[in-house]
């Protein structure tokens, strides 16, 4: 069954047999998926990870399928049903919902109207109604006549009440109307009477309706968020009149007396089985749709801050600004621990800014500040202005810094062991000083949920959102690598093969025994089994290893070809990794071997290039408009720079320096038509805007970049 599997993953996904064949083995003998598409690409012909991704989802949706399948043919089989020809159907559909569709009629239910008039005897009449050959169907309902079933009215409505249970649960009857609710389905939302002013963040859905086909899926998940927190009722329809002549056309043979009562429970059957059920499946399916594009659009965005510019290893005051409460204040060395702390208060009520300005300039003096991290919320744009007007006796560059999530951390477990002994915003301040240094390395320790880059994140699948989230953290951790001798247990429990428990393993053994001083020593931390050290020991970096490939993401596994190299050129290690001469001689060709193949030559020596060299853009300021503060300072027309903070699929956000950020409407971002936000934009872009309107009551503000970029 396994290749059967196989077989239907790599056709439905474009690939060839033995490229499934190798994820799905390295998979199952234990690779992660960052693993398999740096280190193996000879044997899935350079697969990348979202390639090896769709193939581990659909295989697992292949699997759990068959089991599926298993389930049903052993329950029709237990009730003596199942027929040669229906285990065939049931084996070679691939199609979750015409499986189901075949089990409808042998599903176990409770009692129905069917089964209760069943009870009655009333079977063999709907047999009759149902063939419309009875020419006298008057006269054989009143044979069914008994204690149980009163007269032939009973007798009728018990027949069409079974006859509606056989049209709902008749496979291609159901085909045929799920097509028709496919091209003309129409979704309808109206508000819950009395709730109009309560429910009023709903308001443009009060009346509202759409083809389902061209439903974007944010509204959706607008619409569905509004139904429940019951303001909202949502229903799914089609034309009532036309579904029924559709299964009248499948069922209807005759024009006789058996006819008109089977164009009765017809009509029954739609209205009372089929129409509610598929309109569950539908908005059942809506939503999946809709969850699966928020959930890709909140991981590129993810992916996109995680991959944020670092400053790098410098000495970093962060500052969590705050008006009443004064702004905290903390100062950080290279590797982000905290040298000391203190509280300004620069701003009005207490409006203290000469006494701060010296606090600020001392602290910036005695611990070598060279940069400065001021978090950008209450408070935040203030808070810059008072900096930069500071004259530092040394170069000091100013940073405006995201605050999402840092009262998460600060009020989080993780924090509590990093800084137990100081107080939540000593903590935040410390993440936003953090953040600026290596934003990858802060925001692993925060669910992905408070970063602020998603759309409905809350209302979509949870398990969904949190599998595709991590998969994203991971692969961003693995792509640019791990200094193990610094890197907290949150980050390294993210490098392939490694995982909480060894994470902490690793920090274990770093705080007993010193730091690593080479990728050989990882072997002797507890639980770091052969199949560990092969999946994380390419992604872990030692920057003052004894050899130099340790500081690399050449995995150990390919030293020796490294070495056979400078043998063949006659100089160390090192000068082969500091001479671009000698490398420049190379033919790839002459290392191919066996085991290692061209792709794998090629990547050593392109790492060769710039060894433990960070990925990650370089970071550049971004100064916001020193005129503009508030909300009321703006006015139509104006043109201003600003940062691009969220894009989703209707539009991006952009921060132009007041509280209140701006909409960018997709129709508004290009002089050209685009289908998506992120195929121009991407997170923390800096962009020219013009501000096209303001709404004044819910302080909305509506932006153009058309003819500006």
């Amino acid at each position: 069954m396994n290749e059967v599997i196989i077989h239907k993953t790599s056709e439905q996904l474009h690939l060839n047999h033995h490229q499934v064949q190798a994820v799905v083995s390295l998979l199952q003998e234990g690779a992660t998926i960052p693993f398999i598409a740096r280190y193996r690409k000879e044997k899935t012909d350079s697969l990348d990870e979202v390639a090896i991704s769709e193939i581990k989802k659909l295989y697992d949706k292949f699997t759990e399928l068959i089991k599926r399948k298993e389930v049903i043919l052993e329950s029709i089989r237990e009730q003596g049903q199942l027929s040669l020809e229906l285990e065939k159907k049931i084996n070679e559909s691939w199609n979750s919902t015409e499986i189901e569709d075949m089990y409808l009629p042998y599903r176990p239910k409770k009692k129905t109207k069917a089964s209760v008039a069943k009870e009655k005897g009333l079977e063999p009449l709907a047999r009759i109604i149902m063939a419309q050959q009875e020419r006298n169907i008057l006269q054989r309902a009143r044979q069914f006549i008994n204690e149980n079933v009163a007269d032939e009215e009973e007798a009728f409505g018990g027949a069409r009440d079974i006859i509606a249970e056989w049209i709902s649960e008749h496979s291609h009857a159901r085909k045929q109307l799920r097509w028709m609710f496919q091209k003309e389905a129409v979704l309808f939302s109206t508000l819950v009477k009395g709730k109009a002013i309560e429910g009023s963040t709903y308001r443009d859905y009060f009346n509202y309706s759409s083809k389902l086909d061209k439903l974007p899926s944010h509204r959706f998940l607008a619409m569905a968020r509004g139904q429940r927190e019951n303001f909202l009722r949502l229903s799914i329809e089609v034309d009532v009149e036309r579904a029924c002549q559709l299964l009248e056309s499948i069922f209807v043979k005759s024009s006789n007396e058996c006819a008109q009562l089977l164009i009765k429970a017809i009509k029954d059957s739609y209205k009372r089985l089929i129409q509610p059920g598929l309109e569950t499946e539908f908005m059942n399916r809506q939503k999946e749709l809709a969850d699966e594009e928020a959930i890709r659009i909140f991981s590129i965005n993810l992916r996109q801050l995680l991959l944020e510019s670092p400053l790098g290893q410098k000495r970093v005051m962060g500052v969590d600004p705050g008006f009443r409460t004064g702004c905290k204040i903390v100062c950080l060395d290279e590797l982000g621990q905290l040298l000391q702390h203190a509280t300004i208060f620069p701003h009005p009520p207490q409006n203290e800014p000469q006494k701060s300005e010296e606090w600020v300039k001392r602290m910036v003096e005695s611990n070598g500040i060279e940069a400065i991290a001021i978090g950008k919320g209450t408070a935040g744009r203030e808070t810059e202005a008072f900096f930069r007007k500071i004259h530092f006796n040394h170069p000091v560059k100013i940073f405006l810094i995201s605050e999402d999530g840092a009262s998460i951390y600060s009020a989080s477990e993780v924090a509590r062991e990093e800084f137990g002994e100081y107080d939540l915003t000593v903590r935040g301040a410390v993440s936003i000083g953090r953040r600026l240094m290596d934003p990858l390395a802060e925001l692993v320790k925060i669910d992905p949920k408070s970063l602020g880059v998603g759309q409905y994140q809350h209302d979509v699948d949870q398990k969904n959102l949190r599998e595709s989230l991590v998969q994203v953290v991971e692969s961003c951790v693995n792509h640019v690598g791990v200094h193990v001798n610094t890197a907290s247990k949150q980050l390294l429990s993210y490098v392939s093969g490694v995982g909480p428990q060894l994470a902490q393993n690793i920090v274990d053994y770093r705080n007993s025994k010193g730091a690593f001083r080479s990728r050989d020593d990882l072997k002797q931390v507890k639980r770091m089994g052969e199949k560990a050290f092969e999946q994380c020991a390419g992604f872990l970096r030692i920057s003052d290893a004894r050899n130099p490939l340790d500081n690399s993401s050449v995995h150990p596994e390919s030293y020796y070809i490294v070495q056979k190299m400078a043998a063949d050129l006659k100089c160390s290690l090192r000068e082969l990794i500091d001479r671009k001469e000698l490398r420049s001689g190379i033919n790839p060709k002459e290392y191919v071997t066996d085991k290692t193949g061209l792709p794998t030559i090629t990547d050593i020596l392109a790492e060769l290039e710039k060894p433990g060299r960070d990925p990650r853009a370089e970071i550049s300021s971004f100064e916001y408009s020193i005129e503009m503060g508030t909300f009321e300072d703006l006015s139509v027309g104006m043109v201003m720079d600003g940062i691009v903070t969220n894009i989703t699929n209707f539009g991006a956000f952009v921060d132009i320096g007041v509280k209140e950020q701006g909409l960018v409407h997709i129709s508004e971002i290009s002089d050209r038509f685009i289908k998506n936000p992120a195929d121009v934009l991407k997170l923390k872009q800096k962009v020219r805007v013009k501000i096209i309107n303001l709404d004044v009551d819910r302080k909305r503000i509506q932006l153009s970049m058309k003819s500006l970029n």
